[in-house]
C-alpha cells in the first residue's frame, strides 16, 4: 500500500548502526518485490497467515487473496529467507488450521507462531475473557504431537519456542494477551503518526514527529528517548491502566504497527 517501501527499505539499508531489516506483511502484494528483498538482505519475512484454507481465509480477512499470500510464501522460500508465520489463534475461526500450520514446517524451515488474540480490533473487545491462552494453545499442540519438545527462548523472546522432532521448522506460542513476558521484552514500536509506544498496551508515550519538527537537536532528542525507554510500564497490565481512555480495545492493530 505504500508505494516507496522499497526506497524506504533501501534507505534504511544505508543507515549506520541498523544491523537488520525485518518485515510484518499480510502477503498479498509482496511477491513482486521479494528478488529485491533478497538483493538487499533482509533478514527475515513476518507473513501473517492464520490460514490457508479459502473460505475460513475469506471469513477472516474479508478478501479472497490467500493464492497471492501462498505465492509470497513459496517465493520467500524459493529466494532462501528466513519465513516466520504469525497465526492468531481465534475460537471458533480457525482451530482446525493449527495442525495444517504445523505441518508446513515438516519439510521447511519454517517458524510457526501462533499468537493469542489480543483485544485490539478496531470494535471493543468481544470477549470478558481468553478462551485460548497460550496454554491450551500449547496442550492442544502436545495432544497431537505427544513428543513436542521444548526448546530455549532466546533473551528478550516474546514466544515460548517449540519444535517436533524430525521437522525442519520449529513453533512459537505467543501470549500477546496473558502478557507473560512482558519483563524481559525489549520492543518499541513509533505508529504511523509518529506516537512512540513502549508497549502495545500503552497509548504512546510521546509523539517523536512532533519533536523532530521543532527542530530538536540530535543529542537532546536521543535524552527524550532514553527518558521514555527507562520509564516504560513493568507490565502490560500496567501499560492499560496509565492510558489516558483505559480502552485499548478500541483501537486497531493496523493503527498501532500490525
Amino acid at each position: 500500500m505504500r508505494t516507496d517501501l522499497m526506497a524506504l527499505i533501501r534507505n534504511m539499508t544505508e543507515i549506520t548502526g541498523v544491523k537488520e531489516i525485518h518485515l510484518t506483511t499480510n502477503g498479498v502484494l509482496t511477491a513482486p518485490h521479494i528478488p529485491e528483498l533478497k538483493k538487499l538482505g533482509i533478514a527475515s519475512v513476518n507473513l501473517s497467515l492464520d490460514t490457508f484454507d479459502r473460505e475460513r481465509f475469506k471469513l477472516i480477512t474479508r478478501r479472497d487473496e490467500v493464492d497471492k499470500v501462498m505465492e509470497t510464501y513459496r517465493l520467500l522460500l524459493e529466494h532462501d529467507i528466513e519465513v516466520k508465520i504469525n497465526a492468531v489463534v481465534m475460537d471458533g475461526k480457525n482451530i482446525e488450521d493449527i495442525v495444517p500450520l504445523i505441518e508446513l514446517g515438516k519439510n521447511n524451515p519454517v517458524s510457526v507462531r501462533f499468537i493469542e488474540e489480543m483485544p485490539f480490533n478496531g470494535e471493543g473487545s468481544h470477549y470478558t475473557s481468553l478462551v485460548w491462552t497460550y496454554r491450551r494453545i500449547v496442550d492442544y499442540i502436545k495432544e497431537r504431537y505427544p513428543k513436542l519438545e521444548k526448546l530455549s527462548d532466546p533473551q528478550n523472546s516474546t514466544a515460548y519456542h517449540y519444535r517436533v522432532p524430525g521437522y525442519k521448522g520449529n513453533i512459537g506460542v505467543i501470549a500477546a494477551f496473558s502478557r507473560t513476558f512482558c519483563g524481559t521484552c525489549n520492543r518499541i514500536r513509533i505508529t504511523a503518526q509518529g506516537e512512540l509506544k513502549t508497549c502495545l498496551y500503552d497509548d504512546g508515550v510521546m509523539n517523536i514527529r512532533n519533536l523532530l519538527r521543532t527542530g530538536i537537536p540530535d543529542k537532546e532528542l536521543v535524552k527524550e528517548l532514553l527518558q521514555a525507554f527507562g520509564q516504560r510500564a513493568k507490565d502490560g497490565f500496567e501499560a492499560e491502566q496509565k492510558r489516558k481512555n483505559h480502552q485499548p480495545a478500541h483501537e486497531s492493530m493496523s493503527t498501532i504497527g500490525g
